[in-house]
């Protein structure tokens, strides 16, 4: 059995996971919540790149992608915006958006990922 690696964990929860070459990111939101859409997705996708750094791997090892938004009508262009300009289209990861209610009513965005981790030597 492979060891689970967790990253940053509390008594509630880690920030990411990882087991068997498969890292799982929890929901990574902006700290400054007085941007806008754009601001809090560029905030969040670079906590994931960070994260994903931190385990060894990158945005070209994405394998699942979940996107929760506070209001899909209104921040799904803006969303894209910011994802398409940070995805490499040749690596893009099986993805599903939502809209749903934020623990925080002033986050806008909260992304989870999973990625894989390249196996080392």
């Amino acid at each position: 059995m492979s060891e689970i690696a967790r990253l940053v964990t509390n008594k509630r929860r880690g920030r990411a996971v990882s087991y068997n070459g498969v890292l799982y990111i929890g929901g990574q939101t902006a700290s400054d919540k007085s941007e806008g859409i754009c601001g809090q997705m560029r905030e969040t996708l670079a906590k994931i790149d960070h994260i994903l750094a931190e385990a060894g791997s990158d945005r070209s090892c994405l394998l699942s992608a979940q996107i929760w938004l506070k209001d899909i009508a209104r921040d799904f262009a803006g969303m894209n915006e910011i994802w398409d300009g940070w995805i490499d289209p040749s690596s893009a990861p099986a993805r599903a958006t939502a809209q749903c209610h934020m623990a925080v009513p002033e986050t806008l965005v909260e992304v989870v990922v999973t990625a894989a981790v390249p196996s080392r030597g």
